[in-house]
């Protein structure tokens, strides 16, 4: 077994800091690399060392291969963590890794690539009897024959992007009258985001739910899941808040799910941490969707009610180990809620509102925990994702850790720019959403600009009054004064528009 004894990470932000604490406990040194518009940033002054690789393009620095590739030889760095996004399911980059002798912290570029393609993955996970969603198993840019497919599968459908995710070249097509259009605006969106203009149709499905199982696999050929989280609140079919364990699974569909996620994992001979995705309707049918060859942005709801690390057991499969666990050994408690506080206004559709963070203050006390990359005073850049921050809370039960995210909300100050948090409150605070009755279209169902400012002016009135009554009890104290001063700033900042 080859022991690591440098990591590069070759990500930013949030997820660089995460893996660089977890290799500093387990003794490994951190390289990081970092744009010019990171030179600030924390994970660069964290790690043991740090290269610049670039101008703040990711395309021209955390994209550039050749300078990862030089930097650790350079540095004589023996493995490379891809945190997520980025360079993390890149089969071409693993490949790259390794045949410069330097270890991937992650699966095969074989696994990648096979899972990399929705129509690949499909067929490879067929042998395992997964679930699929009815339609076609191959890619198709023919409107007409497409459109007689679509008729034969039934309204209303799913066209997507065979070689990507994140939203990106999917449309739903609720007639025959829409169908053209929408197929032609989903090749488009597939070439300009992947290269790959080919797409594929299935049946959309009803009030789907969006449930994932985290998945780890080593190189001997164990593979376990270690449960499932529950992903459905989401914007742009991309994810905003996500729980784990799901309330809705019953113990013998987790089970099956479960069994099902490992089965997809054997497919492509999988090792290293994954997530296996899963569509799941109103009755508790599930389709397998697509498996993510890489760590999870919502792996600590994982972490906390598991208390397994991910980051340091996808570090010990890299160095050859075996898995320290079997299935039967796993087990999980509690539960745990994932708010991603995005740099994003949800009054204005969920634009970006990238800016300085003037007030920058992060919640604290029994089971929260906040994994970010900023402090107050530092921009957001524009190059990037606009996540600030990831807010995570555990406790014994559903209903206490939603209390316990809500008292969160109420301790982040963050003024000078928007944030997702008043729809992370709004949500929390749905009946929809206590009750665990909803699904992947609650923005389009339950939520609207409206209602949003709506409650904001509400809350505002009620802290303003209380504020007015603290001046006027606490003329002579100082530190109260500013208090209420930093508190009023914070409200009006969110009142601005």
């Amino acid at each position: 077994m080859a022991k690591i004894k440098k990591i590069l990470i070759a990500n930013r932000g949030e997820i660089a800091l995460r893996i660089m604490r977890t290799a500093h406990e387990m003794g490994i040194k951190t390289v990081a690399v970092y744009s010019e518009a990171d030179r600030n940033a924390l994970h660069v002054r964290y790690a043991d060392e740090a290269v610049c690789i670039g101008p703040p393009p990711s395309s021209q620095s955390y994209l550039d291969v050749n300078k990862i590739i030089e930097t650790c030889k350079r540095l004589k760095v023996d493995a490379i963590h891809p945190g997520y996004g980025f360079l993390s399911e890149n089969a071409a980059f693993a490949k790259t890794v390794t045949d410069n002798n330097i270890i991937f912290i992650g699966p095969s570029p074989e696994a990648i690539e096979t899972m990399g393609s929705k129509l690949a993955a499909k067929a490879a996970v067929a042998k395992y009897d997964v679930p699929l969603v009815p339609g076609i198993e191959k890619a198709i840019d023919d409107v007409n024959e497409a459109k007689e497919i679509a008729k034969e599968i039934g309204y209303p459908i799913l066209i997507k992007a065979s070689a990507g995710g994140g939203g990106k070249g999917m449309r739903i097509v609720e007639g025959e009258k829409d169908f053209e259009e929408q197929m032609n605006r989903a090749i488009s969106e597939a070439k300009s985001a992947f290269g790959d203009g080919s797409v594929f149709i299935e049946k959309f499905v009803t009030s789907p739910k969006h449930i994932e199982f985290q998945i780890l696999g080593d190189q001997h050929g164990n593979i376990v899941h270690l449960f499932e989280r529950e992903c459905s609140i989401q914007r742009r079919h991309q994810k905003v808040i996500e729980e784990a364990p799901s309330s809705c699974l019953t113990p013998e569909v987790r089970e099956a799910m479960g069994k099902a996620a490992v089965g997809v994992a054997k497919a492509c001979d999988y090792y290293g941490a994954g997530t296996v995705e899963f569509i799941v309707d109103d009755k508790l049918n599930f389709y397998f969707l697509e498996m993510n060859t890489r760590l999870q942005v919502e792996h600590p709801v994982t972490e906390e009610i598991t208390g397994i690390d991910l980051v340091k057991e996808q570090i010990k499969i890299a160095e050859g180990e075996k898995l320290p666990f079997n299935q039967e050994d796993l087990s999980f408690n509690g539960h745990a809620i994932e708010l991603r506080v995005y740099a994003e206004d949800p009054a204005n559709n969920f634009l970006p509102d990238i800016g300085k963070l003037i007030t920058y203050r992060r919640p604290e006390g029994p089971g929260v925990r906040v994994d970010d990359g900023f402090e107050e005073g530092m921009d957001i850049p524009i190059y990037y994702d606009p996540m600030i921050a990831k807010l995570t809370v555990y406790a014994d039960t559903r209903q206490k850790a939603i209390t316990r995210a809500l008292r969160a909300i109420e301790e982040y100050e963050i003024s000078g720019i928007e944030t997702t948090l008043d729809f992370c409150r709004y949500v929390l605070q749905h009946e929809s959403f206590t009750s665990g009755k909803f699904d992947t279209k609650f923005v389009d169902h339950f939520f609207s600009p409206d209602k949003l400012k709506q409650e904001s002016t509400e809350e505002e009135n009620k802290i303003a009054a209380v504020l007015a009554a603290h001046v006027l009890n606490n003329q002579s104290e100082k530190k109260e004064k500013q208090e209420i001063e930093r508190s009023v700033s914070k409200w009006k900042q969110r009142a601005r528009k």
